[in-house]
């Protein structure tokens, strides 16, 4: 089974980098253009004390579309920002507002279902000046299909400007860390496969909502993890899944660097690192 849906999920990313993003045929046979679907605002925000900038991008979606997390499930496309011309800029964050979880022909995906706005963290070599930003956005949005689309973004963020309160309901709307939630420490036994790991975390916290969801992620991206099988007995969420690395086969790996993402009733909490 784990093999099969690796497969599908390795199918699905390689036919989404592998479309011509400026020539958009799925938009083509949807009868849709893909300003139709979906619009990128980009949010010039305000300057902080230290020299880093805060920023957004307003992404707006048509009726009955929708977009995805950093961490979308089987049947979802991450957003990507690919920034050029990167002059003056050390680095750069987008912050993800607590996403929906979506089920569809057996599949779990996660994402919103209406516009959101993704804070844009900025570091500047130099805080004191205008900010020329140019590059791009990849993101997937699904309707009856899905679509992959690519949005040029170019503006100048000034070296003021004024708080922006749809960035500040975006930064507010984030997940609970563990102390916040009451969660104790995590633990977690890592069991050999034939293709990678599996793994089941033990999380002590109170109940979240009726349906929880849990979500496994590490570093690096091209690790593949599957979706988990969630239980709780009294304040004890116990969850599970596969962990396949690209050459499907077994590795070490860095429990401290393994994120835990709890999601239900639009909440969420973030838990980083397990025992063994």
């Amino acid at each position: 089974m784990i093999t099969s849906l690796l497969s599908r999920a390795l199918m699905a990313l390689t036919c989404f980098f592998a479309l011509p993003l400026t020539s958009l045929p799925a938009a083509a046979q949807s009868g849709a253009a893909p300003e139709d679907m979906v619009q990128v605002e980009l949010l010039e925000g305000w300057r902080h004390a230290d020299g880093s900038h805060m920023a957004g991008l307003l992404i707006r979606l048509s009726p009955g579309w929708k977009t995805y997390w950093r961490a979308p499930g089987e049947a979802g496309i991450p957003p990507r920002l690919q920034l050029r011309d990167r002059a003056g800029l050390l680095s750069a964050d987008l912050h993800w507002p607590v996403p929906e979880v979506f089920h569809s022909n057996g599949m779990q995906s996660i994402g919103y279902s209406s516009d959101v706005v993704f804070p844009l963290e900025l570091t500047l070599a130099d805080g004191t000046g205008a900010l020329r930003l140019a590059g791009r956005i990849d993101l997937g949005v699904c309707h009856d299909i899905c679509v992959p689309v690519s949005v040029s973004l170019r503006g100048t963020l000034p070296a003021g400007g004024h708080p922006d309160p749809r960035i500040a309901a975006a930064l507010a709307d984030r997940p609970l860390s563990a102390a916040e939630a009451g969660a104790g420490r995590v633990s977690c036994d890592l069991t050999p496969i034939r293709d990678g790991l599996r793994v089941e975390a033990r999380i002590p916290l109170p109940r979240q909502g009726s349906d929880e969801t849990v979500v496994f992620e590490l570093p690096d991206p091209a690790i593949w993890i599957s979706e988990a099988m969630v239980e709780r007995s009294g304040n004890i969420l116990t969850a599970s899944a596969d962990i396949v690395p690209p050459d499907a086969g077994p590795f070490a790996m860095d429990r401290s660097s393994l994120r835990m993402t709890v999601l239900a009733g639009g909440s969420a909490v973030e838990l980083t690192g397990c025992q063994g």
